[in-house]
């Protein structure tokens, strides 16, 4: 599978489109998105100051460093203003037998979050050949159990990567070596007047530099500098300005944002950030700092406002000696779009295209317990005309598609909604207190992007509120208290745009494939069951079936299992056998135990023989073996933990078996599937469909 190439695709426009006038708030996303990796800055800096090249008259030269600086002015007194373009993150340290990697932090982060929040969560894998997409593992929310002591907050020790490979020779023929960057996959993004994103204020400085350098040096000459490895001290400035007949100047460093703006002179004793011996290279004692003030500081949500970063741009320039820039003087840059990037195109010949092109449709879709309608709609629309034709919605908002004869009645049902929260009180300053709905992990949702979606709007309506889960300032254990979110407006304005308690918050989401066919997103569970059962109704011949068959997409599984309750009471009795089409939870991962739990991802659906709540009978279970041998499947067995709908049935006289895909990493952001074993379910479920009872 080819990927986006990192370092070539980091600049997608063509120079002279790129480097335009831009407003502050676009301009702002695209220097906090723009990849540069500490270490590996050159391989985009380099691109990068061709394009601000292109303005008549400026030239950004780059160096040994990757460093890019321009002079402008003439004679004396001379002056340095410099910010840092590099983001401290992650180094492969090793890659090991199974195919998974290890890292180790490169560059210095103060807050103790930050490598937590990397834990759980869509990565990729900076390479020579292009960005490789990957997940971090996370211990299985349903083993919550067995991970009740790990309550101490994650460190850059305890982070494995999976890239979808199973050996070291899989990872090398995906371009990944020792030492490649590692980083989060994670876009700026706005929330009201504010920017988002990883060291925004740090990056913002970067962007009031260029903008002031757009104006005119009215006395003396300036050095601009875009320096590298700041998360290493600056060398890269003290290189720069050490060589150059700016040693000794006025220097001046737009540095990282703080809860609260700073303008002053620091020493070397000062500032711990700036290396001594990048202040002995400049020749100089002090340095004048520049900090704009942000909220969430040192985190992946970072936030910073368009008010703080026009003061950092005026303030920025009355340091270079320039006369106040004009308004229009931002500059949006371009760079790698993401999004696209993330949803990779198959190649020609990928015959699980179909089956990615289903998932992604619906995996990337909310819905959050009581608010799944927007499932429930792609569902349909998706179904075959005549079971769509047939299809009814009940009142709890479960879809039912009922064929064959009416007698012995079997059940097929997976759930549409995903571990999510809801609002349960705004406060007036707009922060909104969270309620869990399902066994969600909170550690990989705080410090993250959140979303709140709205009620079913009119056309052209808004529907949803970008924002944050709000993250701890300091914490020593892993799991917050409480989780919290804020989307950037007080309660009087969140109540004016319809906010109100119960609404549905999650995360934005795209899911993403991997190498060969292993598939990541957030809601797996259980948009790939939904998506095997949709895959089987497709293949139903409904005219040759000599029995009742229900196939069910339920409402509200997580948490309550309330939508299968609701059927459950109307054809329970009836029902003969009930099958779960849901996630086997596996432990085939590097932080489970496999006594239990283990099956193996692309080895075929899985009979979940055995659950929290339920267990299959042998009869039940042989009549699915010769099912799956009679069409060619491969039939996994296993014991896990959670609970399925199907529990609700067994009240009512039903036995409930679990046909399920294996997965890993479940109820968090970086559930991971294989696309043969959802096919395979898919298939597995006609065969067992088209079975007497």
């Amino acid at each position: 599978m080819r990927h986006r190439s990192f370092f070539l695709a980091a600049i997608l426009l063509p120079a002279s489109l790129a480097a335009q006038a831009t407003t502050t708030q676009s301009a702002l996303e695209s220097w906090v998105s723009f990849d540069a990796p500490v270490g590996h800055e050159a391989r985009t800096t380099v691109a990068l100051g061709r394009v601000l090249s292109t303005t008549p008259g400026e030239t950004w030269k780059s160096d040994a460093w990757g460093n890019l600086v321009l002079r402008k002015g003439r004679g004396m007194p001379r002056r340095v203003v410099a910010c840092a373009i590099d983001r401290a993150g992650f180094a492969v340290t090793q890659i090991t037998a199974n195919g998974m990697l290890r890292l180790h932090r490169v560059g210095n982060i103060a807050h103790p979050l930050w490598d937590q929040s990397h834990e759980g969560q869509q990565l990729e894998v900076l390479t020579d050949r292009g960005a490789v997409p990957a997940v971090s593992a996370i211990a299985n929310g349903h083993f919550a159990q067995q991970h009740r002591k790990d309550s101490l907050v994650v460190t850059a020790d305890d982070i494995w990567v999976d890239v979808g490979a199973g050996s070291p020779a899989e990872v090398a023929a995906l371009g990944i070596t020792l030492l490649d960057p590692v980083q989060r996959r994670l876009p700026a993004f706005s929330n009201g007047s504010e920017v988002i994103g990883a060291q925004a204020g740090l990056r913002a400085g970067c962007a009031a530099l260029v903008a002031a350098s757009r104006g005119t040096v009215t006395s003396g000459e300036t050095m601009f500098v875009i320096a590298t490895q700041g998360a290493f001290g600056w060398p890269g400035l003290g290189g720069a300005v050490g060589r150059s007949e700016f040693a000794g100047s006025d220097i001046t460093l737009l540095v990282n944002g703080r809860s609260e703006r700073t303008q002053r002179w620091s020493r070397a004793s000062q500032l711990p950030a700036v290396n001594a011996g990048t202040f002995r290279a400049m020749r100089v004692d002090s340095v004048r700092t520049l900090a704009p003030k942000v909220r969430y500081a040192g985190t992946l949500v970072e936030s910073i406002s368009g008010n703080e970063a026009e003061w950092l741009l005026g303030a920025a320039a009355t340091a270079a000696g320039v006369a106040a820039p004009v308004a229009a003087s931002w500059v949006s840059i371009p760079v790698r779009t993401r999004q696209s990037a993330a949803k990779n195109k198959p190649a020609a010949n990928d015959s699980h295209a179909p089956t990615m092109s289903l998932l992604a449709k619906l995996a990337d879709l909310p819905g959050v317990p009581m608010h799944e309608w927007r499932v429930r709609e792609a569902i349909l629309a998706e179904l075959p005309s005549w079971a769509r034709n047939r299809a009814v919605v009940d009142s709890a908002g479960n879809i039912i598609v009922s064929v064959g004869q009416a007698r012995d009645t079997v059940v097929f049902m997976a759930h549409m909604d995903e571990v999510a929260y809801h609002v349960s009180s705004i406060a007036r300053d707009g922060t909104v207190s969270l309620r869990e709905r399902g066994g969600v992990i909170n550690s990989a949702w705080e410090g993250q992007p959140a979303i709140l979606h709205l009620p079913k709007p009119v056309a052209g309506a808004p529907d949803t509120l970008l924002g944050v889960f709000v993250p701890r300032d300091s914490a020593r254990v892993k799991n917050p208290r409480n989780m919290s979110a804020h989307f950037g407006l007080d309660s009087a304005a969140l109540v004016a745009r319809g906010v109100r308690v119960g609404q549905g918050v999650n995360s934005p989401k795209v899911s993403v494939r991997l190498s060969q066919s292993r598939f990541t997103g957030r809601s797996m569970d259980d948009r790939a069951g939904s998506t095997a059962l949709i895959m089987a109704v497709r293949s139903i011949d409904p005219v040759t079936l000599d029995h009742a068959v229900l196939f069910v997409w339920s409402v509200q599984e997580e948490g309550g299992l309330v939508g299968a309750q609701y059927v459950a009471e109307r054809h329970g009795v009836s029902t003969t056998r009930i099958y779960s089409i849901d996630t086997f939870v596996s432990s085939e991962t590097p932080l489970e135990s496999p006594h239990f739990a283990f099956v193996s991802l692309g080895g075929g659906p899985v009979l979940r023989a055995i659950e929290s709540g339920s267990i299959s009978p042998p009869a039940v279970q042989r009549q699915v073996a010769a099912a799956a041998r009679a069409v060619g499947v491969p039939l996994q067995r296993g014991l896990t933990q959670g609970g399925t709908d199907g529990t609700a049935f067994t009240f009512y006289g039903a036995p409930n078996t679990g046909l399920s895909w294996p997965g890993r990493y479940s109820h968090t952001p970086a559930e991971l599937l294989d696309l043969r074993d959802v096919e395979r379910l898919a298939k597995l479920i006609t065969a067992v469909a088209k079975q007497r009872p």
